[in-house]
C-alpha cells in the first residue's frame, strides 16, 4: 500500500517513533511512504512490515536500490544504517508516526465503525462534506492497523475535513485506531453480530465499538444508531433512530423509487421532507441520516446536505445494481454477515416485485461467528423465505443449516439448490436455471471471492 504525501522531515519521522538512525536528519526529507517493496519510488519512505508469509525487513536494501529515500525497519544490512530508522516494531512505529502527523494536521475529522454499513457511511459523510470542504477520506475498506494509518498520511494540510472508517475484530483494535485517528467527531452505525465467533456476545461487541470514543475530545460528538438499545445512555449522544421516537432524528415516510429512495426526517420536532438518495435499502436510508446529522455537526446547511446526499456513489462490490442482458444484478460480493444479508434480501425482494420477475438470492456462508454460525445461517435462510425470495442458491460449510432455516419459513424444498463448491459447476447451474426478467443477487464472505463466480455466471447467461 502506497501513500503520497507532502515532503515530510525525516526528523519528525525519527521523533514520532522514537527510532534511531545513524546520520544527521538535519534537512533531510522524504515524499511519500509505501509498504510494498515493489511499489518503491526515488524519495519515498519504505516500511518494512511482517505479516504471516512475509517479512518486509528482508526487502530493506532492495527498496533501498530502488530509490527509496529512507527506510522504516526493526533491522538495517550492514553499511545502510544511514539511511533505515531503526524499530522495535515496525507496525507499531507506522501507527505512531500516522497519529503525530494527524495531530499535525487542520482538518476535522469524522470517525466511523459499526458491525456494518460502515463503508457505506462513511461514503455517504464524504458525500456531504465534501459539498462544503476539501475532505479527505478512508480509501475502499482500509480500515485496519495498517490502512487507516496509510490512508491518514495521504492527507496534507489543503484538507478541511476527514472521514475515516474503523474496523475490528477483536477488542482493543478500535481504542488503537482511534487513538490514531483522533477523531472530533464519532459515529456508530449498528451493533449486530459479525466477529461474534471472536468476540461471544452483542454486548462485547458494543463494548468494542464504544472504543471509539477513547480517541474522542472533551467537546467532540457523538452519533449513534438510536434503535439499538445497546447503544442507549451515552453520554452527550446524539441518536438517530427509524423506530425509536425518544432520538434527536427520527426517519420516517421511506419511499422507494426507480432509482433511489426518499424519506423524511424529524429533527428535535422540525420536520424536514423528501430527501433523496440514488440507492435503495431502508438500510442506506439509516446510513444517509447518520451523514446528515453528521453535516450538521459542521454547521451545513440543509441544502448542502441534500446536495452531498444526491451525490452519494456506492464503492467496490457492494450493493452494485445492474442490467445484465435481460436480467438484473446485485452485486453484494464485498462480505456478507447477518444484518447485511437480511438487508440485502429485502432490497433484492423489493426490485423484483416491482420489475415483476422473481427474487433470486445465491448466498455462501458467513464466516467469522463461532458458536453462532449454524444458528445464524438458519436465519438467514428463514429470512430468505420470509421475505419472499423465489429461488435459492447456496453455497459453503453451512448450506445445509440455511436450507434447514428456510424450509422452516416455508419455503418449498425444489426452491433451493445447494451448490457444489466448484465455481464452473455451480455456474452452470444458476445460468441454466435463470429467466428473463429475474433479479440475481450475490452475496456471501469476503474468504468466498462470490464476484468471480458472478463472472463465470455472466458469461453463461
Amino acid at each position: 500500500m502506497t501513500s503520497r504525501t507532502a515532503k515530510i522531515p525525516l526528523s519528525f519521522l525519527v521523533e514520532s517513533v522514537s527510532g534511531k538512525i545513524a546520520a544527521d536528519t538535519e534537512g533531510k526529507y522524504f515524499e511519500s511512504v509505501t509498504t510494498d517493496s515493489r511499489d518503491v519510488r526515488p524519495g519515498m519512505l519504505f516500511v518494512a512490515l511482517k505479516g504471516e508469509n512475509f517479512d518486509g525487513n528482508q526487502f530493506v536494501e532492495s527498496a533501498l536500490l530502488s530509490g527509496a529515500a529512507y527506510v522504516l525497519a526493526e533491522k538495517a544490512p550492514a553499511g545502510r544504517e544511514d539511511r533505515v530508522v531503526i524499530v522495535p516494531d515496525s507496525l507499531l512505529a507506522l501507527g505512531a508516526f500516522a497519529a503525530a502527523y494527524r495531530q499535525n494536521l487542520p482538518m476535522k475529522v469524522v470517525g466511523v465503525t459499526g458491525s456494518v454499513g460502515k463503508t457505506t457511511t462513511k461514503e455517504f459523510i464524504y458525500a456531504v462534506l465534501n459539498e462544503k470542504f476539501r475532505t479527505h477520506k478512508t480509501d475502499g475498506n482500509h480500515n485496519n492497523h495498517i490502512g487507516l494509518p496509510m490512508s491518514l498520511l495521504e492527507a496534507d494540510a489543503s484538507y478541511e475535513a476527514g472521514v475515516y472508517e474503523m474496523g475490528m475484530n477483536h477488542k482493543r483494535e478500535i481504542a488503537y485506531l482511534t487513538r490514531i485517528v483522533r477523531p472530533d467527531v464519532a459515529v456508530i452505525t449498528n451493533i449486530g453480530t459479525m466477529h461474534i465467533g471472536n468476540l461471544g456476545s452483542r454486548e462485547a461487541i458494543c463494548e468494542a465499538k464504544l472504543e471509539i470514543l477513547e480517541g474522542l475530545p472533551e467537546d467532540g460528538s457523538v452519533i449513534l444508531n438510536g434503535d439499538e438499545p445497546l447503544l442507549q445512555g451515552v453520554r452527550n449522544a446524539y441518536y438517530v433512530a427509524e423506530n425509536n421516537r425518544d432520538a434527536d432524528m427520527n426517519i420516517t415516510h421511506i419511499r422507494e423509487g426507480e432509482n433511489g429512495s426518499a424519506f423524511d426526517l424529524t429533527i428535535r420536532g422540525e420536520r424536514v421532507e423528501s430527501i433523496v438518495i440514488p440507492t435503495k435499502g431502508r438500510h442506506n436510508v439509516f446510513n444517509a441520516a447518520l451523514a446528515y446529522a453528521v453535516g450538521s455537526c459542521f454547521g451545513m446547511g440543509e441544502f448542502e446536505i441534500r446536495r452531498g446526499l444526491m451525490n452519494f456513489r456506492q464503492t467496490g462490490m457492494r450493493q452494485k445494481i445492474y442490467t445484465h442482458g435481460k436480467v438484473t444484478v446485485m452485486e453484494d460480493c464485498y462480505n456478507a454477515g447477518p444484518e447485511s444479508v437480511k438487508a440485502a434480501l429485502g432490497v433484492l425482494c423489493d426490485i423484483a416485485k416491482r420489475l415483476g420477475g422473481r427474487a433470486v438470492a445465491v448466498l455462501g456462508e458467513m464466516r467469522e461467528l463461532g458458536d453462532f454460525a449454524s444458528q445464524l445461517h438458519q436465519e438467514a435462510g428463514r429470512d430468505a423465505a420470509g421475505k419472499g425470495v423465489d429461488r435459492l442458491f447456496i453455497m459453503g460449510s453451512y448450506a445445509q443449516e440455511m436450507k434447514s432455516g428456510a424450509m422452516q419459513a416455508g419455503m418449498p424444498e425444489s426452491d433451493i439448490v445447494v451448490l457444489p463448491n466448484d465455481y464452473t459447476k455451480a455456474a452452470q447451474i444458476i445460468a441454466h436455471d435463470t429467466k428473463a426478467n429475474d433479479t440475481l443477487l450475490f452475496k456471501a464472505s469476503r474468504a468466498l471471492r462470490f464476484e468471480t463466480l458472478l463472472e463465470a455466471v455472466k458469461t453463461k447467461l
